[in-house]
């Protein structure tokens, strides 16, 4: 079993209902067993246009898939949720994203983990940092350092209105 923590997101719809659907959808993937889930969070929209506000979290996921099926496996997710794929970094109704799987780097076409842009993401980091705060790269580097380089700008713990 491999330790694996995905990064989830929604702006469309009703985002609250769409992060709780999915990590609902996660602790019943096979071979999968979703260990922990952060604090969620709201954060301000990266990309083109006037976008709504993301509700952001992140999953602790302990999983016998290979990174390439988990991979499948969440975008099965994202399109049962009504994912488009349309513009890069634009609204979503839900995206999944692998971020780290156990100390593997995959680098290929198709995937790529660490994810690319996670020591960028304060969305990513701060929850990523509440699950494991000793986390670590496969580089060595750990997610506290990378936060402490991370502003917290327009990032802030979800609120049930």
């Amino acid at each position: 079993m491999t330790i694996s923590y995905i990064a989830l997101g929604s702006n469309l719809g009703n985002p609250a209902e769409q992060i709780a659907s999915a990590l609902q959808a996660v602790a019943k993937l096979p071979e999968c067993e979703l260990l922990a889930q952060s604090p969620w969070y709201r954060s301000v929209a990266i990309g083109p246009g006037q976008q709504p506000d993301y509700i952001n979290a992140v999953a602790q996921l302990q999983t016998q898939l290979t990174p390439w099926q988990l991979l499948h496996a969440l975008q099965a997710i994202e399109n049962a949720h009504g994912r488009e794929h349309h513009q890069r970094w634009g609204a979503r109704t839900l995206d999944l994203d692998i971020l780290l799987y156990g100390s593997k780097t995959v680098t290929d076409s198709e995937l790529d983990i660490p994810h690319p842009r996670l020591q960028e993401r304060n969305f990513v980091l701060y929850p990523l940092f509440d699950l494991a705060p000793n986390l670590a790269l496969p580089c060595g580097t750990t997610i506290g350092s990378l936060l402490a380089r991370c502003p917290r700008q327009g990032l802030r713990l979800y609120q049930e209105n």
